[in-house]
């Protein structure tokens, strides 16, 4: 994949050239107010990285599921606003502006009135239905208006690259592109952690159901050496080996294919580690009553929300001498404080084994959040991912059609 330095190299430079940076600002907003701008935060190097060359600089990315119209309540305003006041803590100067359109009249002339070093955020992609739209010519006819704005494209949104969406792959097929540099930091840990983990390698899966990390989990199966499972999806676990596991979240469909993860893990040496303790409670809702009782012995009116105490010093034990952990989804619902120490012992246990030098990677979603939530700094771990669907995607080995695109050059 071409970098920005090359791209400038065969551009003859980028000051006074309009860049297109495709960003991933996928946030989550409690009304107008962002309660996670992690993705903010890494969007800024390359961004910045862009002003200081002398780029003007279109920023375009979605926000949400709206259904390729406007919708107020996933305007990126609020997050056009949080990355303009971090990128003016840079001192650099220049303008941060936003235009409510994507792509027309409005967003052109914003566009022409740049200068160099300047920034504008377009509206979410989303609102227009080509972004996501299925048929190739309605796709290609979206991402010819985007490029129509600029000279260049820079691909920096690593939590859509799993996505053949418009502003992802077909403007890349328009314009000279390169991979941002958050794009590559991810690929390159993604790929050491499928390629090359220092061992013994541990994953730490969670989240909510299993079918959504099937493939992943086989996968995995025969690269990594440990796999821990908490989280809604190990009721499913819990089940393919007879257990009893109340109202909890289920997946009824999955538990034979569960059963043969099972056997091939015991196979091939791969250790399965599953609680031995529950939280269960009698509603999901942080007032429930609440209490611990064994993995083997759910009462069946009762729904597991975490992990218990005896498994949070299990999975801590069976971490301690990881040289790579990845750990993807949470152990339980850690959104309600009853229900989150799971999640802060995998949280501890991970930032620990970054003290010790071990390569720790955090695969974005809830995991990413919850750790932030928590008051973890980015540097208590080796890597926290901006792409959750995307970085499981990619250990499965699936082909990304926003990374291929960029391989072209």
């Amino acid at each position: 994949m071409r970098t920005v330095e090359q791209l400038s190299e065969d551009l003859g430079g980028l000051s006074g050239r309009t860049v297109l940076v495709r960003s991933d600002l996928n946030v989550p907003l409690d009304g107008s107010t962002i309660t996670d701008d992690g993705r903010v935060r890494a969007s800024v190097p390359t961004i910045d990285g862009l002003r200081e060359q002398g780029a003007r600089v279109v920023v375009c990315a979605h926000l949400g599921r709206p259904k390729g119209s406007p919708d107020p309540a996933y305007s990126l305003a609020p997050v056009a606003a949080r990355l303009g006041e971090l990128l003016e803590q840079d001192g650099r100067g220049g303008t941060v502006s936003f235009v409510e359109e994507t792509v027309g009249e409005r967003a052109a002339a914003a566009v022409a009135a740049l200068d160099d070093g300047d920034v504008l955020v377009l509206e979410n992609l989303r609102f227009h239905p080509g972004e996501t739209a299925k048929a190739d010519e309605d796709r290609a006819d979206f991402a010819r208006q985007l490029a129509d704005l600029a000279d260049a494209f820079v691909s920096d949104g690593f939590g859509v690259v799993h996505r053949a969406q418009a502003s992802v792959y077909d403007v890349a097929r328009l314009l000279p592109h390169a991979a941002g540099g958050l794009v590559r930091s991810e690929v390159e840990v993604m790929r050491a952690l499928r390629e090359d983990p220092q061992r013994p390698y541990a994953v730490v899966l969670g989240g909510a159901k299993v079918s959504d990390k099937l493939g992943v989990i086989e996968s995995l199966i025969s690269v990594a050496d440990r796999l821990l499972v908490g989280g809604g999806m190990v009721f499913t676990f819990l089940k393919a080996q007879g257990h009893e596991v109340g109202t909890s979240l289920l997946e009824e469909d999955q538990v034979d294919t569960v059963k043969g993860y099972l056997d091939t893990a015991a196979e091939r040496g791969v250790e399965i580690v599953l609680p031995t303790d529950i939280v269960v409670a009698d509603a999901f809702s942080a007032d429930a009553a609440h209490e611990v009782v064994a993995a083997d012995a759910m009462p069946a009116d009762r729904m597991g929300l975490d992990i218990g105490p005896d498994s949070q010093e299990l999975f801590a034990q069976r971490l301690a001498d990881a040289r790579t952990v990845f750990w993807n989804g949470p152990m339980g619902a850690f959104e309600m404080a009853p229900f989150a120490d799971g999640t802060r012992a995998v949280a501890a246990a991970l930032v620990e084994r970054t003290r010790e030098g071990a390569m720790t990677v955090v695969g974005g979603g809830d995991s990413a959040a919850a750790v932030r939530e928590f008051g973890y700094a980015e540097d208590d771990f080796g890597h926290i991912s901006t792409g959750g669907g995307a970085s499981l995607e990619y250990l499965e080995g699936k082909d990304l059609p926003g990374l291929s695109v960029l391989e072209d050059a």
